[in-house]
């Protein structure tokens, strides 16, 4: 079993997703440390460590919702699928949308997998405890760049 503890970048701009995905950590008791931003520029800018993110701890999990405010999930999928030092971190898709355009495209920009929120909370929460289980537990996660 991995005692590492993971740091955990969730993507999102719902509250309540938010909030039922840290409940969903809580009742997991798998270590970790979430860290939540609400639009993909937040998103950006807390990777490439700028403006109120300056001491932000690279992720080794990326959770990112599509449809946000400011940037869109797609766009953050593109910059960090680019960048030789944020390409190898794991970017979970976990939106409401079910659109085959929207599964394909984030599939053609490289997401690590996509998965489609349940609409029952009790569901919700045990998806995020698989998704977290399955990338904390048992995939062998790639070091941090230097």
């Amino acid at each position: 079993m991995n005692t590492k503890l993971a740091e955990i970048l969730l993507v999102e701009d719902n509250l309540a997703d938010i909030d039922l995905t840290r409940d969903a950590f809580a009742e997991a008791k798998l270590r970790n440390n979430l860290h939540v931003v609400r639009d993909g520029e937040d998103a950006v800018d807390y990777l490439f460590k700028r403006n109120k993110f300056k001491s932000a701890v690279t992720p080794d999990i990326i959770l990112l919702d599509l449809n946000m405010p400011k940037m869109d999930g797609r766009e953050v999928l593109k910059i960090i699928k680019k960048d030789a030092n944020l390409r190898r971190i794991p970017t979970i898709v976990l939106t409401s949308s079910q659109a085959d355009t929207d599964v394909i495209e984030s599939y053609d920009l490289y997401a690590n997998c996509y998965i489609v929120k349940p609409i029952d909370a009790t569901k919700f929460i045990n998806v995020v405890q698989q998704v977290e289980n399955f990338w904390v537990e048992v995939v062998c996660l790639p070091p941090k760049p230097v």
